[in-house]
């Protein structure tokens, strides 16, 4: 069983996984032309697959991983996460004093035209195959791409929100079945766009559906002691919902429909505790059809089929991220589609707003990577080597990737049952990887490889709800939020090391150490989060010891309340300002248990702010859905907890609020942070304009200030991920060398051989 999907799908974003990233290329001399020579399989220790291996509606990291060794991207990133747009012939580029030569399946060319729009064009490779001994062509990329920007898609990819000209034209004036009917309402009686049969059929299903889910986390939260049986409204709290005192199956009913909508597939997949879509609504495919509500363009004018390998895509403005989106991979449309349904003017493989043929692969995939997918079973995806692959035949033949739960993930390695795993890396782990090499994390038994993860850990503020007089972005409300977060920022240090001794540092900008626009300590305007008090006078010296800076960080604190109207007497303070308190709760999503990295930070500020007389109440959460359902509400004060990254540092999806649009555009900043800075915006939309990395990078540190002058969010910690290799199994000679955050060790995995 797995606790509340929402956990599993958060935990695996926020963790990443063991090896694919946007790419597929690799670099030095690459495969052998010759037949796969060892049938010792390479065991991979994973955690829990969600069986959606499938390039367009995989989402776990883990799911994403299983599906990315089948297939094929249309370039692959260097060791520093950059695009490589000559792949065809290969570009080289140095790293660590070495020159690696990158190659994969197409050259791309990237204009600026004088009237604003870009142009991209692409150029495949002529001799692609897919693992069937079918040829790879253009059509297959355009293909891929229609699939994703199909107005009834619902998988990961948001290639359809990008500027793409002619984009907004296709995906008007269609929705899908399932939506129409639940909007429309059980007692709808017009029967113009569906008949009643369909939305009888849809209905029953849909109860059903949410009467069997609710009844599924009942029976789990009653069965794991989160709630006693029958108390409807305790198990359903313990999920994140609220119900009436009382309540019964039919209110818990009540609650998933009203969160989720018509959105079936998000409401099981993300809150289903054993049960999947298909055991509950086994005909949602029929209801995830497009329905034609209105008009709309037969086909994207900006994607455009130029020759059997050649293709242009032409974007209306200068759009940062566009490049990354672009990088999908390519899909065979005989296999996912109908060739017969492929034209390339206004049909792409599929009838739009039907993608019933792609959504019937989602388990088995097909395409161009290394391996061919064998079959899943009994917790184990058996692969098998790629005779076709562009690079040549991986030089193993068997890959096994094998469910194994994170305690015994180094167990398996050392017991010989998994070759490659990725334990949850933390000071424990790595003493318990050098007790088995004899004082090393890299010896005769285990060889450690460590990056850093492509994210960071915070604790963040909700703005509306801690501020002054109902004044978010006033002067007051700010040094509110700056005399909670020095004291917490301050206990930042003992607390990461306690956690995960080398395994993680602090940082001082909300971004993770891992990208290009990271300020640095050798910047001379990086400035350690938190380290002034109220006039901007420094807080700390060089020569204070721990227990100095505990005493500065309090006596600045002080500081930001009077500033913020607090009264102050003695060192304490005694009455709050209008709309502010002298207690803010914080939750941590550490299982009860106070197993968190933060939780550290949180006990030792909780008697720093006791002696200056406020109370944090911290709430040690043992079900983190809790967590994520204030946060959605707007309902959480403070809170712990990590971002994921991207190659990109857009910082759309997360500090952007869309001001001069009253707030409509969804993002981290709406419903977590609640930032409304119209100049930080501006900031957001500038650095997403421009292409020229050193613009950028000055763009966003002007942005990461503000959100720092916010103090909504208090950057914590950069951990690494680990990657063990059993050092007598695999022959460590023919792994990938100088893997990192953004070229991990599956990169390379058609030249890895066993010993």
């Amino acid at each position: 069983m797995n606790i509340s999907r929402r956990n599993f799908l958060q935990a695996s974003a926020a963790a990443g996984a063991l090896g694919f990233l946007a790419g597929c290329g690799g670099s030095g001399e690459g495969g052998s032309s010759s037949a796969a020579s060892s049938d010792t399989p390479l065991v991979v220790g994973y955690s829990p697959f969600s069986s959606k291996f499938s390039p367009f509606f995989a989402e776990t990291a883990y799911d994403q991983d299983a599906q990315a060794m089948t297939q094929l991207t249309l370039y692959p990133t260097t060791r520093l996460g950059e695009v490589v747009y000559k792949g065809i012939e290969g570009e080289s580029h140095e790293f660590n004093g070495t020159d690696y030569t990158y190659t994969g399946p197409a050259d791309i060319e990237v204009t600026e035209n004088a009237d604003g729009t870009v142009t991209y064009d692409i150029q495949l490779r002529d001799d692609l195959k897919y693992s069937d001994g079918e040829p790879l062509t253009i059509d297959d990329y355009i293909f891929s791409a229609y699939v994703r920007c199909d107005p009834t898609y619902d998988g990961s990819a948001t290639l359809f929100s990008m500027p793409i000209e002619g984009m907004e034209e296709y995906r008007s004036g269609m929705s899908t079945l399932g939506s129409l009917i639940f909007d429309a309402g059980e007692d709808n009686t017009n029967f113009d766009l569906w008949t009643e049969d369909q939305q009888k059929a849809f209905w029953e299903s849909y109860n059903g559906t949410t009467k069997a889910l609710a009844e599924d986390i009942v029976a789990y939260c009653v069965e794991n002691e989160y709630a006693k049986d029958g108390d409807i409204a305790a198990a359903a709290a313990a999920w994140g919902f609220e119900v009436p005192e009382n309540g019964t199956i039919e209110d818990f009913q009540a609650a998933l429909s009203e969160a989720y909508g018509a959105d079936v597939n998000s409401m099981v997949g993300t809150e289903a505790a054993t049960v999947s879509v298909d055991d509950l609504f086994p005909n949602i495919a029929d209801y995830s059809i497009g329905v034609e509500t209105g008009e709309s363009a037969p086909s994207i004018s900006g994607i455009k089929k130029t020759g059997d390998y050649t293709c242009t895509i032409t974007a209306t403005q200068v759009d940062a991220n566009l490049i990354y989106q672009l990088g999908f991979e390519i899909a065979p449309l005989h296999y996912y589609g109908d060739k017969s349904l492929f034209n390339g003017e206004d049909s792409f493989g599929f009838p739009k707003g039907d993608l019933s043929s792609v959504r019937a692969k989602i388990s088995e995939p097909l395409g161009a990577g290394a391996y061919k997918f064998v079959k899943f079973e009994n917790g184990v995806i058996n692969y098998e080597a790629n005779e076709n692959y562009f690079k040549g035949a991986p030089k193993t033949k068997y890959v096994q990737f094998r469910e194994v739960q994170d305690v015994d993930k180094l167990n398996g390695v050392v017991t010989g049952t998994i070759d490659v795993t990725d334990p949850s890396w933390s000071k424990d782990t790595a003493q318990a990887v050098a007790d088995e090499n004899g004082g090393e994390i890299s010896g005769k038994v285990i060889t450690t490889s460590t990056v850093d993860n492509l994210g960071y850990g915070y604790i963040g503020m909700n703005s509306h709800n801690v501020c002054v007089n109902d004044e978010p972005s006033s002067d007051a409300s700010k040094a509110l939020r700056k005399g909670i977060a020095t004291i917490l920022a301050v206990y930042r240090d003992v607390a990461i090391d306690s956690y995960y001794g080398e395994a993680a540092e602090v940082i001082n900008y909300p971004i993770s150490n891992t990208s290009w626009a990271a300020p640095h300590p050798t910047d001379p305007d990086y400035r350690v989060a938190f380290s002034v008090d109220a006039e901007g006078k420094d807080i700390y010296t060089s020569d204070m010891d721990a227990e100095a800076k505990y005493e500065a960080a309090k006596a600045a604190a002080l500081t930001f309340f009077e500033a913020a109207g607090y009264t102050v007497k003695d060192g304490k303070l005694t009455e709050a300002p209008k709309g502010a308190k002298l207690e803010y709760e914080v939750m941590i999503p550490a299982d009860g248990t106070g197993d968190h990295p933060a939780f550290m930070i949180l006990t030792e500020a909780k008697n720093a702010f006791a002696e200056i007389g406020m109370n944090l109440i911290v709430n040690d959460l043992s079900n983190s859905s809790d967590l994520w359902t204030k946060l959605e509400a707007k309902q959480g004060e403070i809170w712990c907890a990590a971002w994921g990254a991207t190659i990109d540092p857009d910082m759309t999806q997360v500090y952007y609020s869309d001001v001069a649009n009253g707030g409509k555009e969804p993002g981290g900043s709406n419903y977590m942070y609640q930032i409304e800075d119209k100049e930080l915006d501006e900031l957001i939309l500038e650095g997403r304009a421009s292409t020229d990395q050193e613009y950028r990078k000055q763009i966003y540190k002007a942005a990461l200030d503000i959100v720092i002058d916010w103090a909504c969010e208090i950057p914590t910690y950069q951990r690494q991920n680990a990657i063990i290799f059993s050092t007598e199994r695999v022959n460590m000679d023919t792994v990938t060398p100088d893997i990192t955050t953004f070229y991990p060790w599956m990169q390379e995995i058609e030249n890895i051989q066993m010993n």
